[in-house]
């Protein structure tokens, strides 16, 4: 594994959030300065491809990365724009049986407003 893999791995496993390229990189500058965006992309790319990490899209945002490579499904805070974790039992079976034959994959984002912001709303 390339040091500038190795280091966006680093990013990813220590990061508490997703982290889009843009952030991988600002993080990877403080570390490997004379790295290039163009080598946070292609190693990302790979990464995703070998299935080291999960890109998350997600409609009028920026693509995220996640550590986590088993399958789970995400919420985000339509007010932030805060993504996390969500563990649910897989709904293949369910969908595959609605449907009548087998999917490949599915991608299952909920959204809400989080605890923060509607913290923040009554307060307002």
């Amino acid at each position: 594994m390339t040091k500038q893999r190795q280091l966006i791995l680093d990013i990813l496993n220590h990061s508490d959030r997703h982290l889009t390229a843009d952030e991988i990189f600002f993080l990877a500058k403080l570390k490997m300065p004379t790295i290039a965006m163009a080598t946070i992309y292609n190693n990302l790319n790979a990464m995703h491809e070998a299935g080291m990490i999960n890109r998350l899209h997600i409609d009028g945002t920026a693509d995220c990365f996640d550590k986590i490579v088993e399958p789970h499904d995400h919420l985000l805070c339509d007010h932030c724009g805060k993504i996390s974790d969500l563990h649910l039992p897989s709904l293949s079976s369910s969908i595959e049986e609605t449907l009548g034959f087998e999917i490949e994959t599915y991608n299952l984002t909920v959204h809400y407003v989080c605890p923060e912001c509607r913290a923040a709303q009554r307060k307002r």
